[in-house]
């Protein structure tokens, strides 16, 4: 194919990020949780959680990172691309188990609200806000690109959220006395973080399960092959993702009478790739359609005369 394309995965420039951001998030992780046990805050607790969820989603990012390095080899030759995308699900799955956590405890703090120190709290929220604001920044530049980065991303913007509500609920407890404040907000922290930890699950299953990539429909897939001059029809058509921004793509593409089919390889491998960024394709070339059964489509073209198929990759 004469146009260039890159195969490398958008991970490679979010490392150095992913290591400031850990570093950050560590240091401080052990002052919060310090913090919430003195003050006896459930939302700072609350924030301490998250916190310790974005030091394991880090480290668990930049481990996927380094997996999805290692080369294909004979029992995985696609590679460990798919590693990034079972991390993100982790990430996604550990955010709903500490908003259930939270939630269990918040109904215990309702029933018998203790004694809340609002003054480390504040203390201890601020820092906290400027430790993810920060590692907020570091990452936004990869999290579309990766759903691995992303997972992380989340972590720290839902701890970033829980910091602020954690600093207004002192202040209302501190000027009001109303110390059910403290559960109500840790509540709604989990509250909020739960429907974008369920957008990170549902995308990473979709790709574990092998799922159309999001923003490419296959109907417009087949419109744009067998608009190439020389194509009768596609069939069989099957796209899917390795990871974040690695789609893959395989079909069966019917040839008009008369086509040499090596000359349709070049324009639909440049339709694919400009209309739908789908670099990886493996595209079978047949002078009819193949007899389609229970187990797919299988080429007959031997049977009936047709003449060996055309494969190219």
């Amino acid at each position: 194919m004469s146009s260039s394309h890159n195969h490398a995965l958008p991970t490679a420039g979010n490392e150095k990020v992913l290591w400031i951001a850990l570093g950050l998030t560590s240091a401080f992780m052990v002052a919060e949780v310090i913090g919430g046990l003195l003050t006896g805050s459930l939302a700072l607790i609350s924030d301490a959680a998250h916190m310790f969820t974005d030091t394991a989603a880090l480290a668990i990012a930049l481990a996927a990172i380094r997996v999805a390095r290692r080369p294909a080899d004979a029992r995985r030759t696609y590679g460990y691309h798919r590693f990034e995308i079972l991390s993100a699900a982790f990430n996604a799955l550990l955010l709903f188990g500490v908003a259930i956590y939270i939630m269990v405890e918040a109904y215990d703090r309702l029933r018998n609200p203790p004694q809340i120190e609002t003054g480390g709290m504040i203390a201890i929220a601020a820092f906290g806000l400027v430790v993810n604001l920060i590692s907020m920044r570091l990452l936004a530049g990869g999290k579309d690109a990766s759903l691995n980065v992303k997972g992380a991303y989340l972590e720290v913007w839902s701890d970033m959220l829980g910091s602020a509500g954690v600093i207004g609920g002192a202040l209302v407890i501190r000027y009001t006395g109303w110390a059910w404040v403290d559960p109500v907000i840790a509540v709604g922290i989990g509250l909020w973080v739960l429907p974008r930890t369920w957008i990170l699950l549902k995308e990473s299953l979709n790709i574990l399960l092998e799922g159309v990539p999001q923003g490419v429909e296959l109907e417009k897939v087949t419109q744009a092959m067998t608009a190439v001059p020389g194509v009768q029809s596609v069939h069989d058509l099957h796209v899917w993702a390795l990871t974040s921004g690695k789609a893959s793509l395989t079909a069966h593409v019917v040839y008009a009478p008369g086509v040499q089919p090596e000359t349709l390889l070049l324009p639909l491998k440049e339709v694919l790739a400009e209309q739908f960024s789908v670099f990886h394709t493996t595209l079978q070339l047949e002078a009819r359609p193949c007899a389609h059964t229970q187990d797919g489509c299988n080429y007959v073209g031997a049977q009936s005369g047709s003449g060996p198929d055309e494969h190219a990759h």
